[in-house]
């Protein structure tokens, strides 16, 4: 037998860290290719990470809450003398072989919303099945955030699963009594903290704002998201220069032939962007399907880190919260966001007379460094004539 080193694997692009949930596998344990080994979250996702190799476990590098970089030990493995799995293995001084996939290891990106708790093994190497309740992931972290056992909570999600509103019910009195205590960023909310001052630090942001007479095909039911893409769609072949990558590096701006839109979308553990392809491409009944997947899987956290790249614009229809006009955050490489505020009905004036319309605000913010503000007007009258269409 031989020793194998696993590393964090890199889950996607510019990602350099991911934070260690929970391990599904304790030292001693004999596992085969695929099997979830941890379960990890990166800056939107949260991910199980597979065995590369079958072999038993000699060691684990990092406790639940660790932040690890990419590249670092991740698991130590005891492999078979003949292992051979095509990747390059590098022997240091000391004789241990570090094996690094060159795959990487395996992504899951849809999550259960519970696992079956993965066989444990105590201090003598025995068999200890049931040890750790039934939870999804996000009340798993609650727990540890606020140093809780979720042994004493109970579940009332389905099948008795514990859901994170069990975990910060319990904990709720014993938080009541301190009122300075803090709860540390992570996961969602820390990544949006470091791209929001990332964006702050770098992007020559510029706003300006207008608003779309929709009277004639709004009501409270209407479908403002649906009506919003189709807008953004015809203002890219208008004015292509804000659907748009700026290289920060090389100064260089990269043009794309196709809307990947990224939708803002509020849950209860932080703000995510996940990205429809192509919008311009399908029929109305194709987007709203995509979109509604989108929406489904940001609650469930069931997105995979494929659905949050490589987004070309981002649209943020903040307005069904409240608020009317917003100076919007860029996140790079994008160069520029579209905000749609609150229809509300105001008094405007059509041939010389008072009538009242409900009126969408519209906020478009942009990069100035790879945008010029005749660029951005014309993007937005595009986009404002577009929704004043009756069909």
């Amino acid at each position: 037998m031989t020793q194998a080193t696993f590393h964090l694997p890199d889950f996607g692009e510019g990602l350099s860290e991911a934070e260690l949930l929970e391990w599904l596998v304790a030292v001693g344990d004999q596992v085969r290719p695929g099997q979830a080994i941890a379960r990890v979250e990166t800056d939107k996702a949260e991910v199980d990470v597979s065995a590369p190799w079958a072999g038993k476990i000699l060691r684990l590098h990092g406790e639940a809450g660790a932040r690890i970089q990419t590249g670092e030990a991740l698991v130590e493995f005891e492999v078979p003398e003949s292992h051979d799995s095509g990747r390059r293995v590098d022997s240091p001084s000391g004789g241990e072989g570090q094996a690094r996939p060159a795959d990487a290891g395996t992504v899951v990106g849809k999550l259960p919303l519970a696992s079956p708790t993965p066989e444990r093994r105590d201090s003598g190497g025995q068999s200890v099945a049931g040890s750790s309740p039934r939870a999804v992931p996000a009340a798993r972290v609650r727990a540890r955030e606020l140093g809780l056992s979720l042994h004493s909570v109970d579940g009332t999600g389905p099948g008795g699963v514990i859901t994170r509103a069990d975990v910060e019910r319990v904990a709720e009195p014993s938080e009541a009594g301190d009122p300075q205590a803090g709860e540390p960023l992570r996961g969602v909310r820390l990544a949006m903290a470091r791209n929001m001052a990332r964006s702050n630090a770098s992007i020559a942001s510029a706003t300006i704002m207008d608003e779309a007479d929709v009277d004639a095909w709004w009501t409270t039911e209407g479908d403002v998201m649906q009506r919003l893409v189709r807008a953004i769609v015809a203002a890219s072949a208008a004015e292509p220069s804000l659907n748009a990558w700026l290289d920060e590096t090389r100064m260089t701006r990269v043009l794309h032939p196709h809307v990947d839109l990224a939708i803002a979308i509020q849950s209860p553990d932080g703000l995510f962007a996940p990205v429809l392809r192509d919008v311009g491409g399908g029929s109305p009944e194709t987007l709203r399907n995509a979109i509604q997947r989108l929406v489904t899987a940001t609650h469930e956290r069931s997105l995979a880190p494929s659905d949050l790249r490589g987004g070309t614009f981002t649209l943020s229809n903040f307005g069904r919260f409240g608020g009317r006009h917003a100076m919007l955050v860029i996140v790079p490489p994008q160069v520029a966001i579209l905000g749609a505020g609150r229809i509300e009905p105001r008094v405007i004036a059509r041939e010389g007379q008072p009538v009242v319309r409900s009126m969408l605000p519209l906020s478009l913010s942009f990069d100035h460094r790879a945008v010029t503000g005749a660029e951005a007007s014309r993007f937005l009258g595009v986009v404002r004539a577009d929704l004043e269409l009756h069909d």
